[in-house]
């Protein structure tokens, strides 16, 4: 396996999911993507049904790069109103409804406490977090 290829490998983390999360029957809960550059890590993670300001949204770090999302998933119904009509749409397509997590690692150690996450109205969470380097990581020149 080549430097390229055990870059490559380590942007694609292995992902946990739990509770509802898991049980998904509608657009996927937990979908990653992870950017890096010489100071800090980029991730996006896909959190179609959830509501920022139902959900109790959490997202902890550890200084070895393990991320932890917490959150509720709730279920409600929704009235769309159009130009003459008006439809109520449920969520049964979305994940069910309760406790959810998502846990994965970054491909190297994080500060904790240098860590920016914003959640975007299209059910994006994103945050940055700055690198720490150890001893064994490679200089970026």
């Amino acid at each position: 396996m080549g430097v390229q290829d055990y870059a490559e490998s380590k942007l694609k983390p292995s992902v946990v999911l739990t509770g509802s999360a898991k049980e998904s029957n509608g657009p996927s809960i937990g979908l990653i993507d992870i950017g890096v550059s010489q100071s800090a890590f980029l991730f996006r993670v896909a959190l179609p049904s959830i509501k920022n300001d139902q959900s109790k949204l959490k997202c902890e770090l550890q200084r070895d790069g393990k991320v932890l999302i917490q959150g509720m998933i709730t279920q409600g119904i929704r009235v769309v109103q159009g130009l003459s009509s008006e439809c109520e749409m449920g969520v049964e397509t979305f994940c069910s409804p309760g406790p959810f997590t998502i846990s994965f690692n970054l491909p190297g150690p994080v500060d904790p406490r240098l860590f920016s996450p914003k959640f975007r109205p299209d059910g994006i969470l994103e945050v940055v977090v700055l690198r720490t380097r150890g001893t064994s990581d490679p200089v970026d020149a």
